[in-house]
């Protein structure tokens, strides 16, 4: 993942880039140290090139997530192999060279290991999922995920609207990074934090170290 703060959450963002969301999400982790790892959808980066270049600009880190979003479980290998190689043609022709690949829905068929062993990709999975795709209000998915928000923990988000999203939009995904962001500049001191490490309210993230 790209680098975060010690003491902070790793922040990931699967199905972009998006016009309108992607540009919210960067505004929204401007000013903090956190730096995202965005797993994009191929054909969509192509459509918006400079959105790859805002993304760097940022500091953050463009992976890969596929061409075509389809589970790997679905599907047969070659159907695999030839979508990865389109996606990663794609990105090279944009100038991005992915070294870690997270798949869609992060399902995994018993070829997916070697496919990404063949270019050198590095696959990726999380440790928190948001289920941001539900359209959720932010306060309620902080609730949620709040006593497995830790030190170094990777937090699954979606940037762009994929298949079976139940949302129009992304809103609450752009809010819930702003907290999160906000909270890792501020520092976990303070009272809010209960015992165990766990959030003792929505809308501060307490983040105890890892381990």
């Amino acid at each position: 993942m790209a680098p975060s703060l010690a003491g902070s959450v790793e922040l990931t963002f699967d199905d972009g880039p998006d016009p309108v969301w992607t540009p919210a999400v960067l505004a929204a982790l401007s000013g903090s140290s956190l730096r995202a790892t965005f797993f994009v959808i191929a054909p969509r980066a192509a459509a918006h090139p400079q959105l790859l270049a805002a993304i760097k600009a940022g500091g953050h880190a463009i992976e890969l997530h596929c061409h075509e979003h389809v589970r790997h479980t679905d599907v047969d290998r070659a159907a695999i192999e030839e979508d990865t190689e389109r996606a990663l043609s794609t990105l090279a022709s944009l100038g991005v060279h992915p070294h870690r690949w997270r798949t869609p829905y992060g399902a995994r068929a018993p070829w997916t290991e070697e496919i990404a062993a063949m270019h050198d990709l590095e696959l990726c999975g999380w440790d928190v999922d948001s289920h941001d795709w539900r359209g959720d209000a932010a306060e309620a998915m902080l609730a949620s995920v709040g006593p497995e928000l830790r030190a170094g923990a990777v937090v699954l988000l979606h940037d762009g609207l994929g298949p079976g999203a139940q949302r129009q939009g992304c809103e609450e995904t752009v809010r819930f990074t702003r907290m999160i962001a906000a909270e890792s500049e501020a520092g976990c001191d303070g009272p809010d934090r209960v015992s165990d490490g766990s959030l003792a309210a929505p809308g501060r993230v307490g983040l105890p170290p890892a381990g």
